[in-house]
């Protein structure tokens, strides 16, 4: 895989058992659903400016290589959106991956992103 000029891996910040709200516990279903689907690395999901949702899955192709948050949020702004209210990225690894981070941060800077485990169960939330 090419080097990522993006941002590094982000560490989410532990907590005690992480209450979410409907909202971001209904953007945790479908970030689980869309990795479910396709048998992906990672599932996403994030949440715009009027609500709406977008979910996606990792890809990794011979020509095109992306990371599941990234593609939630491109289609989010392919879809109009302008800004994020939050993100969840479905994951095996311990950290937010870089990529997706600095994605959701070009459409907001303080929209949580939650990192859960396949399992569903929340295991931080990166806020900066």
């Amino acid at each position: 895989m090419p080097e990522s000029s993006a941002a590094p891996a982000a560490r989410p910040t532990p907590s005690e058992p992480v209450e979410l709200s409907a909202e971001d516990a209904k953007l945790v279903v479908l970030a689980r659903g869309a990795r479910g689907r396709v048998g992906a690395v990672e599932g996403a999901a994030v949440r715009d400016q009027d609500g709406r949702t977008y979910a996606a899955a990792s890809v990794s192709l011979p020509s095109l290589t992306i990371t599941a948050l990234q593609l939630a949020v491109a289609s989010a702004a392919a879809a109009g959106a302008t800004r994020l209210e939050a993100a969840v990225v479905v994951t095996e690894a311990s950290t937010l991956d870089g990529a997706g981070h600095a994605a959701v941060r070009d459409l907001s800077a303080d929209a949580p992103v939650h990192v859960a485990a396949p399992d569903g169960s929340v295991l931080g939330t990166v806020t900066a």
